[in-house]
């Protein structure tokens, strides 16, 4: 898996651009192309009387749309990456989704919204509707957060993010994809970590043999994932973890000083319950690091 081709988009809030410029230092893994990519919503822009559209707002937004992109393609001035952009109107979810198929993208970025006058994490609608339906990776940008660990309010930026990823796996086909994802960010990468949680549903009514024989074999897959790991001249990391399932990889990522949570998704039978209904929706709402999901 390589990631040549970026489809990053924006609603232009703030830090938008800091975000951009961490997700560049891909470039140093193999990053070629940014599309730099903006929806005018159409409920924006539309008047309800006749049906119609706004066509001065329209001119106008997608103007202020390209002189931003202008000033940021000036202002980071690589010669070693190709920017284009892309202004469209509609949904952001759905014309997300079909801008990053048109540009044939490696992985889409989408940001957060704010939810109050405080930096916080919380994800949009229609950022969560691109993390279940989108077939590339997806990665959820966080440049700066507050949260809350252990009754403390916290605020944290995010500006080297691939240095130390946590890769959280279930052993599923989309986690094999997400160790590939992670290998693929080699030159930027410091060390790996890789966690599996053993869930309270998982083991609930188990009697200790059992639960003995699990914590067994997936100390073994760990193993095997952090051989692979090491035999690419990455450093690895183990950690099993018992509980629920979220907030172990919450606590996880913080005790391993990770930068990112890397997890794999699938969008069928119980795994989209498990890690999109549930986990990766619910790791991506609430942790303070950003969140890459590989279907």
């Amino acid at each position: 898996m390589r990631f040549e081709t970026l489809l990053f988009h924006t609603r232009f809030r703030e830090l938008a651009f800091n975000s951009l410029k961490t997700v560049l230092q891909l470039k140093t893994a193999g990053l070629k192309k940014v599309v730099l990519a903006h929806v005018i919503p159409r409920d924006d822009v539309a008047f309800v009387p006749y049906g119609g559209t706004l066509k001065a707002d329209i001119k106008r937004l997608r103007e202020e749309a390209r002189v931003t992109f202008d000033d940021w393609i000036q202002t980071i001035a690589d010669s070693q990456l190709i920017f284009t952009q892309r202004i469209e109107i509609g949904a952001p979810n759905a014309k997300i989704l079909e801008m990053a198929e048109a540009e044939k993208a490696d992985m889409i970025v989408v940001g957060r919204k704010k939810r109050t006058l405080m930096e916080k994490v919380y994800v949009g609608t229609h950022v969560l509707d691109v993390l279940r339906r989108s077939t590339v990776p997806v990665l959820m940008s966080k440049y700066m957060v507050q949260y809350e660990w252990q009754g403390e309010s916290l605020m944290r930026t995010n500006e080297q993010i691939w240095k130390r990823p946590l890769l959280a796996s279930d052993w599923s086909d989309p986690s094999r994809r997400a160790l590939d994802a992670t290998l693929a960010m080699k030159p930027l990468v410091e060390k790996i970590g890789v966690t599996h949680v053993l869930g309270r549903r998982r083991t609930k009514n188990l009697e200790a043999a059992a639960v003995q024989r699990l914590e067994a074999e997936s100390e073994r897959r760990l193993r095997d994932y952090c051989q692979e790991i090491e035999a690419a001249g990455i450093q690895a990391e183990p950690h099993l973890a018992m509980g629920r399932t979220v907030e172990a990889i919450l606590k996880m990522s913080r005790d391993y000083g990770a930068t990112l949570i890397v997890m794999g998704r699938t969008g069928k039978d119980w795994f989209q319950e498990y890690w999109l209904g549930g986990v990766s929706h619910r790791v991506a709402e609430l942790s303070e690091l950003p969140v890459l999901l590989i279907p």
